[in-house]
């Protein structure tokens, strides 16, 4: 996510290495460098200048009072105040209070949307503990019901679906009733999206928005598509008076354009960023996080709340008792490696830890990483999860026959486990940290 536009701010700040203190010409050079980052990653150019322009007033007007912060670091700091000012200064959350709450949901088609609706319903099912029902109101898209009756099925959610008919503000109106007397305490539309804006499709939403009067109406964009996403949404926006935005697709080949032009185009802030097709890769938009991602700084805060939501602390418990007796086991490890996948991708949790998005930015990392492992353990019998100790050798050639691996594959996995059974053996007993922290060193320092 934004590995490009980062990189190219990387760059401008690199113009001003070696200085001793911001000048108007070092100032100069870094904010054209920035500039032209910004195009590239498809803002607006009136947009760009205008951030550019208080970047190079704020630079140039505290060049002589931080006479001790670094010229490259005072610029990023100002940078990234200014994104952050850029993208909105803070989160804004959803509206869904009402009997019931009413979510509407609008975007193009291919933006994302309709699966924007199943991750919503089980953020809405986890985070505010709230039963949601999706509603099919997009009755010209071939299989689109079907879709969201598949999305809904994943999340564990109920869908209002009206075959007969092909009236969108009936069937929105005849979901709220049944929403009201079946007790969902909130409703999320969704609508029919177009391969383009048409009159056609601003009079429908138009017509079910006034119908149903939304407590949220939200707008759904696609981040690959830059700065047409912004043009439409603005387009959208004189239409429908939408509340917020939605940025799909981040974890695609974004540019950056879109989440960073779009709350400056319409003055609505961007609600969720969605990544990936998993069901649980919606997130909050905070725009100082996203901000510390698209400069390098990763996001701890982000990653630790991930964390957190998928800790289990009885499940900690048992295995710090495992561990301390030496008898952590392959299921043990299987459950682990599912609490990390539940998380969301990999490549995605790595760019939230400071520095190693950069470090890895050339590393393909994969969640399919985890598959080789998993079909080696699904590959043994129970006993053998049980048992790491009695794999001998016959055992792990039929293994390696289960699962379609050599018998060196079936060696160095092994063999990595043991050595993680006994770091982990030794730091729960509280043996060993010292020479630990000499072989991390160690490993650190080999090239």
């Amino acid at each position: 996510m934004f590995e490009s536009l980062q990189e190219k701010l990387d760059g401008a700040f690199q113009t001003l290495k070696g200085n001793s203190k911001l000048t108007e010409l070092n100032v100069a050079q870094s904010i054209k460098e920035i500039r032209r980052a910004l195009v590239a990653a498809d803002v607006n150019y009136k947009i760009a200048k205008e951030f550019t322009d208080k970047i190079k007033e704020e630079a140039l007007g505290s060049r002589n009072i931080l006479k001790e912060v670094k010229p490259g670091e005072m610029m990023v700091k100002i940078v990234q105040d200014e994104m952050v000012e850029l993208m909105g200064t803070q989160s804004v959350g959803i509206n869904v209070k009402g009997n019931p709450g009413v979510v509407l949901v609008s975007g193009l088609q291919g933006s994302g949307k309709t699966t924007f609706c199943g991750k919503l319903a089980l953020f809405l099912k986890e985070k505010r503990k709230m039963t949601p029902l999706l509603v099919a109101c997009d009755v010209y898209r071939p299989a689109a019901i079907d879709q969201l009756s598949v999305l809904a099925e994943q999340v564990g959610a109920k869908v209002f679906k009206d075959i007969d008919s092909k009236d969108p503000v009936k069937i929105a109106g005849d979901a709220i009733a049944h929403a009201k007397v079946h007790g969902f305490d909130v409703v999320i539309v969704d609508t029919a999206g177009r391969l383009a804006v048409d009159e056609e499709m601003m009079a429908e939403i138009e017509n079910v928005k006034n119908a149903i009067t939304p407590n949220e109406t939200l707008f759904v964009v696609d981040a690959m598509t830059g700065q047409d996403a912004v043009n439409t949404a603005k387009a959208f926006n004189d239409r429908i008076n939408f509340d917020g935005v939605v940025v799909t697709k981040m974890d695609g080949d974004t540019r950056g354009g879109a989440a960073l032009s779009v709350k400056y185009t319409v003055g609505k802030p961007i609600k969720f960023v969605s990544m990936g097709e998993k069901m649980d890769t919606l997130d909050v938009f905070h725009p100082d996080r996203m901000a510390q991602r698209i400069l390098g700084m990763g996001d701890i805060v982000s990653f630790v709340e991930k964390a957190q939501a998928n800790f289990d602390e009885k499940e900690a418990k048992r295995l710090e008792q495992k561990f301390k007796k030496n008898k952590f086991d392959f299921d043990d490890f299987l459950g682990q490696l599912n609490q990390i996948k539940k998380m969301g991708d990999m490549k995605s949790l790595v760019g939230m830890i400071p520095g190693m998005g950069k470090a890895l930015k050339d590393v393909d990392i994969d969640d399919s990483a985890f598959l080789k492992v998993e079909s080696i353990i699904h590959s043994m019998t129970p006993h053998e999860r049980g048992n790491p100790d009695s794999l001998n050798m016959n055992r792990k050639k039929r293994i390696a026959q289960g699962c379609g691996r050599s018998i060196h594959e079936i060696n160095a996995f092994v063999k990595q486990f043991e050595q993680m059974r006994k770091m982990m053996h030794k730091l729960s007993t509280g043996k060993g940290m010292g020479n630990m922290m000499k072989q991390f060193g160690a490993m650190q320092g080999r090239k």
